[in-house]
């Protein structure tokens, strides 16, 4: 077995470390800007779910716009998105503090100013964990995510006891210009790095083609699509806790602002305990046994929730919500980035905040609703019991083990000499590859070729499909289609060492004297224009 990674190795890294604490500084901010808004809720609205909402008025950019910042991220510099973003937020938080000075400020209006810092942190998400894997190396990796996990959530231990204290004694403005102040840390340092730019030759995906492009990948990836799906069920159920807990705290408990922040800090201080026990523990768990723990923690604690009017037993109990919580989404987060290749891992963990985000906005909204009809305590009764469905799941969709896999470019691919003058924008360009197979070799031969169809489709192919000759029945041809010159290069650029291992399985049953024969082939339609077809006189046929 190979050492483990300690917890706070990429600390080693300058670019993380400075980054991170800039992170720090503007994670505290985000949360004393949430107690802010969701107390301040509880002031102009006596809807519960308009409570909830607060949330899901947060998650639901996230989950709406992620797809578009995931493609964002993979195409331009990542860097220059996130300053975008963070200088956004600024300029938002600024705002959203002189409305509340003034008194200006409505339900709905909260809504749509917390609805914008969302829009700022989905454009920010998929550029900022992308980043990582450029700032630690891959072995590093887990632990740098982890420690991302750590980071939000020492802030979030006493960050939100303290935003609830600024709430109490100076008002959700207060809270909401403290939020505006910590946005210049992480954009001094942003400003200062300097990452390395990788030149490309091609010309940049239009956004249609990399959502294709990104979707498609997502989609041929097994591993990836139980990911996404378990952690969609995670978001939609857990999201029940951090939702109703401002009604927990003014309902169950009769407590205020400051009982609120108390117990958000509860659950940072748990989500700290489990990140520092992560690695021991995907150590001696697997990763599916580590969600279904965690989705147990989460069942069992709502339940103790739901029937406490102690304010100490329910901040106590949140300890262990608090670290399923990091448990589950830092092992979901890891899982894709190493199940991903560099040119695609923005907008693979863009899906993956869609269906996380997806989840809790969508349960803060419904829970938000059960509560106003059936009461907080049993509408946690009723997640409780969803959550144990969500355990369940693991029987049918386990969540995959981390595996050993390099993802770097293979580099084997040259462009290939062409006597047409072809421009990279030139196609559809149709591909050939003839393979002579002996007939014992078949069946393996075609198990194979089912992986390559998959690993083809996923790297962008189209229409790929395999034929065998009918007169010359050892000899099978492989043929896939893309749309133009540029995307063929791309797509043979996109072969990872992962994938080596079935083209050179494949390789090793062609029988031919030489490798397989490839033939780059650009269609060229001879059907003559429509008016030559329907617009000429008909024959004379008596002629």
């Amino acid at each position: 077995m190979p050492d483990r990674i300690p917890t706070l190795a990429p600390f080693r890294h300058q670019t993380f470390r400075t980054i991170w604490l800039a992170s720090l500084v503007s994670n505290f901010g985000g949360l004393i800007q949430a107690v802010g808004a969701a107390w301040m809720m509880t002031s102009i609205s006596n809807s519960q779910d308009m409570v909830a909402l607060v949330q899901a008025s947060t998650a639901a950019p996230i989950m709406l716009f992620s797809i578009v910042a995931g493609a964002l991220a993979d195409n331009f510099n990542r860097r220059t998105l996130m300053l975008t973003a963070q200088s956004f937020m600024l300029v938002v938080s600024v705002l959203l503090s002189l409305f509340a000075y003034l008194e200006l400020l409505t339900p709905w209006l909260l809504l749509c100013f917390t609805f914008l810092l969302g829009c700022g942190v989905a454009l920010n998400n998929p550029s900022w964990q992308a980043s990582v894997g450029d700032m630690v190396p891959r072995e590093v990796l887990p632990a740098a995510v982890t420690i991302n996990s750590v980071g939000f959530n020492i802030t979030r231990s006493v960050g939100p006891a303290i935003g609830g204290a600024i709430v109490a004694a100076a008002g959700a403005a207060a809270a909401f210009a403290v939020n505006a102040c910590s946005y210049l840390s992480l954009i001094y340092a942003l400003a200062r790095w300097k990452p390395e730019i990788r030149e490309n030759p091609l010309p940049r995906e239009t956004l249609g083609r990399a959502l294709s492009a990104g979707l498609g990948y997502v989609a041929m990836s097994p591993n990836i699509l139980n990911v996404l799906f378990r952690s969609l069920v995670f978001g939609l159920t857990a999201s029940a806790i951090l939702a109703l807990l401002p009604i927990v705290a003014r309902d169950l408990v009769a407590g205020g602002p400051l009982t609120y922040g108390i117990m958000l800090g509860a659950f940072g201080v748990g989500a700290i305990g489990g990140a520092i026990g992560n690695a021991r523990l995907r150590e001696k768990l697997s990763s599916e046994s580590i969600v279904r723990l965690a989705f147990l923690g989460f069942a069992a604690s709502a339940a103790v929730i739901a029937l406490s009017t102690d304010t100490r037993l329910t901040a106590v109990v949140l300890l262990v919500p608090g670290a399923c919580w990091v448990l589950a989404l830092s092992l979901f987060n890891t899982t894709v980035q190493l199940s991903t290749p560099r040119w695609v891992v923005g907008r693979a963990l863009s899906f993956y905040q869609t269906a996380t985000f997806g989840g809790i906005a969508a349960g803060s909204w419904i829970w938000g609703i059960l509560s106003e009809n059936l009461g907080v305590s049993v509408s946690l009764t009723i997640a409780s019991l969803v959550m144990l469905l969500g355990a369940a799941l693991g029987m049918r969709l386990p969540v995959p083990q981390f595996r050993d896999l390099n993802l770097d470019p293979l580099g084997r691919f040259n462009t290939p000499p062409l006597k047409l003058d072809l421009q990279l924008r030139s196609g559809p360009i149709v591909s050939l590859i003839d393979y002579t197979i002996a007939d014992q070799d078949i069946p393996q031969f075609l198990r194979l070729m089912s992986d390559r169809r998959r690993i083809r489709i996923r790297d962008g192919a189209r229409q790929w499909a395999l034929m065998r000759d009918l007169e010359h029945p050892e000899v099978w041809t492989e043929t896939y289609h893309v749309a133009t010159w540029a995307d063929y290069v791309r797509h043979n650029q996109r072969r990872t060492h992962a994938d080596a291992e079935v083209w050179d399985a494949i390789r090793k049953l062609h029988r031919g004297t030489e490798g397989p024969r490839v033939h780059r082939m650009i269609e060229r339609q001879t059907i003559p224009p429509v008016n030559d077809i329907f617009h000429k006189s008909p024959p004379d046929l008596h002629h």
